[in-house]
């Protein structure tokens, strides 16, 4: 039987790793019993006499149920709904407190959920898999993994049959932590090879992590692998490793599973889009990139702001800001709103081509949209600004930028230091270099290599002289820009 394999496993994650010898031979299993429930008694404070309390009727007063699930506005009204249903005899059956514990999950207050599930054990309410299974969830949540699994132990002791939820629950939990090696162990180990038949949320968990530590390799193996242990993928499976893919540059390769996908009567989605679109803009490949922009509409898989953001960024950095603003236009039509990341790769696109007003247009209506600029917001338009020699103007966004509690990094000062230098506004330029010290920001190459390129082009070769021997005493190297300026003083010594 299944449930004699799973008390004979002697390796599970912990932790640390996931090498749990002898924790499911469960002679004393670590018990969720050892925790501080500082909220274990949150629903016998609740006022009895609120509303909730007059009669059987009351239960679902400030409740809303779609779909037999329990929504709530308030925490305050899950806890006393929680507390009527403790105090109402006979008690609503064990599958109804699953419901409404389900929904303070959503609510993501997993520390109470914890503390309810307590109560409810203490007043002699059996748990079953269901109940159990939302107490691994939430010490997973939490980044409890130990607590999880010691819940894992507490089925097994109370002969309870863990199901596919509850090992999907653990692996996402290992993923979730980074310990993606220890989630596919415990996936082949013990979930595979002791027979137990993986459901798709687990499949995708693990195709998922797979990805993200650049396994796609192996993580296509495991789709080759699905239907034939009866587990079919859908969508979300194929868009997780086509982004994985994707991110790994792997065009050809993400491109013949988006066929197969397809082939299979599969729908691709948004994320399945968006990811193609990128990665092809990543490596010029307009035309393509524009075909499967256009499919996507015609398929009525309507484009997201991540979609529109990817296209906007892509033609802007092409020089076709032109079309970059229709993308945008239409994105705005379309109900969508653009995010900063939009705005920013627009207003870059005006910079590039030097159109500094319809840049600032687009900076300016950031505010009137109701988003707020940041860091890399104002760094793109003090570039644009010095590049076009608009000195004044950069400078002004800086003292707003400051102004606005934004701090500046170290793009913003070295764009202003270049500035200056390239115009011969050398003691501007060097009180800024101050001031880039005074915030803590360490100057590196670009920072050195624009002053001295700014001494040397305005005559101050000695000085440049100096500054650059004293760089080299301290330890302090422009970097790769060094022989640049070495060259660029020696020929101006030069008659």
């Amino acid at each position: 039987m299944m449930m004699m394999r799973f008390w004979r496993i002697a390796s599970l994650p912990s932790s640390s790793a996931i090498d749990l010898p002898q924790r499911l031979e469960l002679s004393n299993p670590r018990s969720v019993n050892s925790l501080p429930f500082s909220l274990m008694n949150c629903c016998s404070a609740l006022n009895k006499e609120s509303p909730l309390f007059s009669s059987q009727k009351s239960y679902f007063l400030t409740t809303r149920c779609k779909k037999s699930k329990y929504v709530f506005d308030k925490i305050d009204d899950a806890l006393a709904l929680f507390d009527r249903m403790l105090h109402t005899h006979p008690r609503p059956c064990i599958i109804e407190f699953s419901k409404l514990l389900s929904a303070i999950v959503r609510m993501k207050h997993y520390e109470i959920v914890i503390s309810l599930l307590r109560q409810m054990e203490l007043l002699g309410i059996h748990h079953n898999v269901y109940t159990l299974n939302i107490l691994v969830n939430c010490f997973c949540r939490l980044h409890h993994m130990d607590f999880g699994f010691s819940i894992l132990g507490k089925m097994l002791k109370l002969g309870i049959e863990p199901n596919g939820i509850t090992f999907s629950t653990l692996i996402n939990g290992l993923c979730i932590g980074g310990k993606v090696a220890q989630a596919v162990r415990l996936f082949d180990d013990v979930i595979v090879r002791e027979g137990y038949q993986p459901n798709l949320i687990a499949y995708n968990t693990i195709v998922n992590g797979l990805c993200k530590i650049g396994e796609t390799t192996r993580a296509i193996r495991l789709l080759r692998t699905m239907g034939e242990r009866g587990c079919a993928p859908e969508t979300i499976t194929y868009s997780i490793l086509i982004h994985g893919l994707c991110k790994d540059k792997n065009v050809t390769e993400a491109l013949k599973l988006f066929s197969e996908m397809r082939g299979k009567g599969i729908p691709p989605d948004v994320v399945t889009y968006s990811s193609l679109i990128h990665a092809m803009c990543n490596s010029c490949q307009w035309k393509e990139a524009t075909a499967l922009f256009n499919e996507m509409v015609a398929t009525n898989c309507r484009p997201n702001v991540i979609t529109y953001s990817i296209v906007v960024d892509a033609l802007c950095k092409e020089g076709r800001a032109l079309e970059a603003q229709d993308i945008f236009e239409r994105m705005i039509q379309q109900g969508i709103e653009p995010n900063i990341v939009t705005y920013n790769s627009l207003m870059d696109g005006y910079c590039l081509r030097g159109e500094m007003d319809e840049a600032k247009k687009v900076f300016n209506s950031i505010t009137n949209k109701g988003c707020t600029p940041d860091v890399v917001s104002y760094n793109i338009i003090i570039s644009g600004y010095c590049k076009a020699k608009r000195i004044e103007e950069a400078v002004k966004l800086f003292h707003e930028m400051t102004r606005n509690g934004l701090i500046p990094n170290v793009v913003t000062f070295n764009t202003l230091i270049s500035g200056m230098s390239h115009i011969g506004r050398l003691a501007a330029a060097q009180e800024i270099f101050e001031e880039m010290c005074d915030y803590g920001l360490l100057p590196d190459g670009i920072t050195y290599s624009s002053l001295l390129y700014g001494l040397c082009k305005h005559g101050h070769i000695h000085e440049a002289l100096g500054f650059f021997h004293a760089m080299q005493r301290s330890g302090l190297e422009p970097g790769k820009w060094k022989w640049m300026v070495a060259c660029e003083i020696v020929a101006l010594l030069i008659p």
